[in-house]
């Protein structure tokens, strides 16, 4: 008989017509059974307890990520159940992959962040934006924060900047620059539109902005301990 984790959504026990994978902790080869119960009762209530915790992970995901102003209130909670829906399709159609090499929640886990960004970057093309040519350095300024009393000073470090930007990145660097930095574009709507990952654009930011403060101390526009905070 099976037996709900109250704490967590998880399966404590469970009884199945199958023989769960060796080498499984106890809990995830419960879910494992549950979920490729030869009972199609047995199979639904185990996909409704899976959904509530892949539901709770969407939510908490899209609560940390809340990048998006103009996702609010319900569409929230509706981008979170569709990313829980289509994660779970993902996790069933995929079970027999499943290894044990990490508890069965966190492998299940994987798949619904992965729903929650693809999500977060179709949405953010759906609605009216810049377009991704199109570079205003006039916003710089309040990109990074500096302070308007000051505008003659740091009107000459922006010039430097936008200068560095043009002369020591590449073209993919500076194209993805300037769409992090200055346009404000999501990762995630980036990772829909150039059919990337996450890890590749952080990559280039990172390296981008390496070479960008490189330059910038060595013209004396910024010192050395600054560019390393």
């Amino acid at each position: 008989m099976e037996q709900r984790d109250a704490a967590g959504g998880g399966i404590t026990t469970a009884t199945s017509d199958l023989d769960p994978k060796p080498g499984l902790d106890p809990e995830s080869a419960a879910w494992v059974a549950a979920l490729s119960d030869a009972s199609a009762r047995t199979r639904e209530e185990a996909y409704g307890r899976l959904h509530a915790v892949l539901l709770r992970i969407a939510r908490s995901e899209l609560r940390r990520r809340g990048s998006d102003p103009r996702i609010t209130g319900p569409e929230v909670d509706d981008l979170a159940h569709q990313a829980a829906a289509d994660a779970l399709l993902a996790v069933t159609r995929k079970l027999t992959d499943f290894r044990g090499d990490s508890r069965f929640t966190t492998w299940a886990y994987r798949f619904v962040i992965l729903e929650v960004s693809a999500k977060l970057g179709r949405h953010f093309w759906r609605g009216p934006t810049q377009a991704l040519a199109a570079e205003d350095w006039d916003r710089l300024p309040d990109r990074l924060g500096l302070d308007p009393a000051h505008e003659s000073q740091w009107r000459e470090l922006v010039h430097a900047f936008r200068q560095a930007v043009d002369d020591v990145l590449t073209e993919h660097q500076r194209k993805v620059f300037v769409a992090v930095v200055l346009d404000g574009i999501p990762l995630d709507a980036l990772v829909v539109r150039w059919n990337t990952n996450r890890n590749a654009i952080y990559k280039t930011v990172f390296d981008a902005r390496r070479k960008v403060r490189a330059r910038l101390v060595a013209n004396g526009h910024l010192d050395r301990k600054a560019a390393d905070t």
